[in-house]
């Protein structure tokens, strides 16, 4: 009797599935177009991604897979997911179901574990019918002079904390309070519009950003980040722009999809250009782009400088992948060292944040006072003060005149003139003609 019972739990446990991954958490994020869920690994898993119609569902099949997370607790409201629930499938795999109130696009992709997080597996799932984000047109006023339009990017985002700090602090969470900090001083600016990339705690792929930026017609893009190094000792800000090497490649690259994209090379396509042409105006847009990005990005150092301690005393050049549109001015700000327990505390603090997004705000209207983009009201007003000249020793009314070629009346009348007199060092407005 004995040794019959014995068999039985032996054949039972053997029939009992041994399961070899886990799921150990299931996280939800909504951003603008799509939701996105995660599901945390104890290890990699095969999947099948099903869709269902007559009620309309998402089916995920996961190999050897049991899960150990509750599903009833993600936030569903404002998601095309009405209802998710699990199960057991064949013994042994693991089952999710998700029940829609709307179409979607679902892809699902396995994400390897990396220094931040462990295997994960991706479902997005894509609106249909909801509106997507539109490009931001260019705000005209005063007779169809035109906003200056600065894109703002927030690093990371979502299941993408970027870097983590002490006490946990992630970089995702500082630098979308910089972001919002820097849009909030660039809305209060007549002539600038400020657009962000990304506006709460969701992921944006980094081709993404680029393109968002791009189809909205921006005239700057500027990332923020918070750097981290294994030495909590390494310390400072940095701003970057593009290498050399990566500006060279981009231009390949746009050259090299020419035929398959009629993509816009610093307003000009390229799908209708022969070869030698269209690599010259590809070398020269990534060429003028990035030495907008090195000039404009030192000013931004410069008042960084006022506010922290400075990683390098030069802006530095690095192939990150945001900074590679061949058209658009593009800066990347490492805010400081969020592994360096004093700078961590600096981030993490809100008066920090509003210095920092002062700094870069005043770097970014520095330059775009000085070069406005034509077309814009801020390169209007810059034309209505005239240009300034400085009197020199020998200097008359007559010849400044002639050599600005304006009527010697309409420079008195610019400047308040009533006789003949002027001094050396004086500075005079020359009017418009």
């Amino acid at each position: 009797m004995g040794r019959t019972w014995v068999g039985a739990i032996l054949g039972m446990l053997t029939a009992l599935p041994v399961w070899s991954v886990e799921v150990h958490d299931v996280r939800l994020w909504r951003a603008p177009d799509h939701t996105r869920i995660v599901f945390d690994l104890t290890a990699p898993a095969e999947h099948k991604l099903i869709v269902l119609d007559n009620p309309s569902r998402i089916v995920l099949d996961v190999e050897n897979t049991q899960i150990k997370a509750g599903v009833t607790d993600l936030k569903l409201d404002g998601t095309p997911v009405q209802m998710v629930r699990t199960g057991v499938r064949d013994g042994g795999d693991l089952r999710v179901v998700l029940e829609l109130g709307a179409e979607v696009n679902p892809r699902s992709f396995f994400l390897k574990a990396n220094e931040q997080a462990g295997d994960r597996l991706v479902l997005d799932l894509y609106d249909k019918s909801a509106q997507q984000e539109v490009a931001v047109p260019k705000s005209v006023q005063h007779s169809g002079k035109r906003d200056i339009i600065i894109a703002i990017d927030a690093g990371h985002g979502g299941e993408d904390p970027g870097a983590i700090g002490p006490g946990r602090r992630q970089e995702k969470d500082v630098v979308l309070a910089i972001a919002k900090e820097l849009n909030a001083l660039l809305q209060a600016d007549q002539g600038f519009k400020p657009t962000m990339i990304r506006t709460g705690d969701y992921y944006v792929s980094l081709r993404g950003r680029r393109d968002l930026a791009r189809e909205r017609q921006a005239d700057l893009f500027v990332s923020i980040h918070a750097d981290a190094f294994k030495r909590k000792e390494a310390h400072g800000a940095s701003v970057y722009a593009l290498s050399t090497s990566g500006a060279t490649s981009t231009a390949a690259s746009y050259l090299a999809q020419r035929e398959n994209e009629s993509d816009l090379v610093g307003g000009v396509t390229l799908s209708d250009k022969d070869d030698v042409l269209a690599s010259v105006l590809a070398d020269l847009s990534m060429t003028s782009t990035l030495d907008n990005s090195l000039k404009l990005g030192s000013k931004v150092l410069r008042h960084v400088d006022t506010v922290a301690k400075l990683h390098k005393n030069n802006v530095e050049q690095a192939g990150f992948a945001v900074l590679k549109s061949p058209d658009l001015p593009s800066i990347l700000v490492e805010t400081g060292f969020i592994s360096n327990p004093e700078e961590a505390k600096l981030l993490s603090s809100s008066s920090y944040q509003k210095k920092m997004a002062r700094a870069i705000h005043a770097g970014i209207r520095e330059w775009f006072l000085a070069h406005p983009p034509s077309g814009t009201l801020v390169a209007w007003q810059r034309q209505q003060k005239g240009e300034q000249y400085t009197i020199a020793r020998g200097d008359t009314l007559s010849g400044i005149a002639e050599r600005f070629n304006v009527r010697v009346s309409d420079l008195k009348n610019r400047n308040g003139i009533s006789g003949e007199k002027i001094m050396v060092g004086q500075k005079l407005l020359i009017p418009t003609t």
